[in-house]
């Protein structure tokens, strides 16, 4: 029965933080509703004036507008593809074959927990070790690549730069940036080079090299790339500005960093202060502890606690959470 009950609280907790969770999402997507509206509404306004600049204007709007909503279309079917998440994670295997990892590892993660796990939580450890554990880690590994990506994308434009100064083509320029520079880098210019060898144009193929990196920086670049081979501007320059907009926002990615250090911190420090104490508890006089762990009344005390502790960490990283 306390088993049960036990079980009953934790599927409780998880419906309410979906419900938190939606209730998020909903506000972003409605944010989001209220921005075009608004972007609507100013292009009519200017749409209603005679002047050819305006309607200049106008039609720029429309075609920015345009490009940003097949861009959401294409970024929201690349977000909910299994395949280009492994393509951004940088590894080379085929969503079968992560499914079948997925597979065995929920079921050694299920074996090692039934040790100790009630009968009844296996179902939801082995649904965790299935679609949880692995996501999270094609997640991390994505965070982790676009990070090292940045640290080193910058230096990475500064040599094309002064390749394509000396004369030197542009498709040579991104071949000798794939063998200077190592990690992810090296990884995406080799590939844009390879794609060129095919018989793929430069814009498309950094485009496509936008959607396995999509980050801002990769997509300013393809921008840089495509607008270059419209207009004939000078490449150099372009991918110069380019360059130093990168190592701004990257500056300030580190500022806003250092500057949230503290909140971090505090939140990991009162998040972890319960468990020290706890513990510190169990050795100095246990008796009085395990009343959390053995008694129905403690049981309930125990979920409440830490189903409002992950409440309130839940809601202080997202106060934490800057956007560049």
């Amino acid at each position: 029965m306390n088993t049960l009950t036990l079980v009953i609280m934790l599927l409780i907790i998880l419906v309410v933080i979906g419900m938190v969770a939606a209730v998020m999402l909903s506000n972003e997507a409605a944010k989001k509703e209220r921005a075009m509206a608004v972007i609507k509404g100013q292009s009519k306004v200017e749409g209603d004036s005679k002047n050819p600049r305006d309607a200049q204007d106008k039609r720029r709007a429309e075609i920015a507008r345009k490009l940003k909503e097949s861009g959401d279309v294409d970024k929201a079917k690349k977000k909910n593809s299994m395949k280009a998440r492994l393509q951004q994670a940088g590894l080379n295997i085929s969503v079968k074959q992560f499914y079948l990892f997925s597979f065995l590892f929920s079921i050694v993660f299920t074996a090692a927990c039934a040790m100790k796990a009630p009968p009844v939580a296996l179902p939801l450890l082995w649904f965790f070790g299935f679609l949880g554990l692995p996501r999270m880690f094609i997640k991390r590994k994505i965070k982790k690549r676009q990070k090292k990506f940045l640290e080193e994308f910058g230096d990475s434009l500064e040599a094309m730069v002064r390749l394509l100064k000396a004369g030197m083509p542009i498709n040579e320029a991104i071949a000798m940036a794939a063998r200077e520079f190592e990690g992810p880098v090296g990884d995406e210019m080799m590939m844009i080079y390879d794609a060129q060898k095919i018989g793929v144009s430069l814009p498309e193929a950094t485009l496509e090299a936008a959607q396995r990196m999509p980050i801002t920086e990769m997509q300013m670049f393809a921008t840089g790339i495509a607008i270059q081979t419209q207009t004939g501007a000078s490449l150099s320059e372009v991918l110069t500005n380019l360059a130093g907009v990168i190592r701004a926002r990257f500056r300030l990615k580190r500022k806003v960093q250092a500057l949230s250090a503290e909140a971090k911190a505090s939140a990991s420090i009162i998040g972890s202060l319960p468990f020290l104490v706890g513990t510190g508890m169990y050795f100095i006089n246990n008796e009085y502890i395990l009343l959390l762990f053995t008694t129905t009344t403690g049981k309930i005390m125990v979920c409440a606690g830490l189903f409002w502790m992950s409440i309130g960490i839940f809601i202080m990283k997202i106060m934490i959470n800057f956007k560049v």
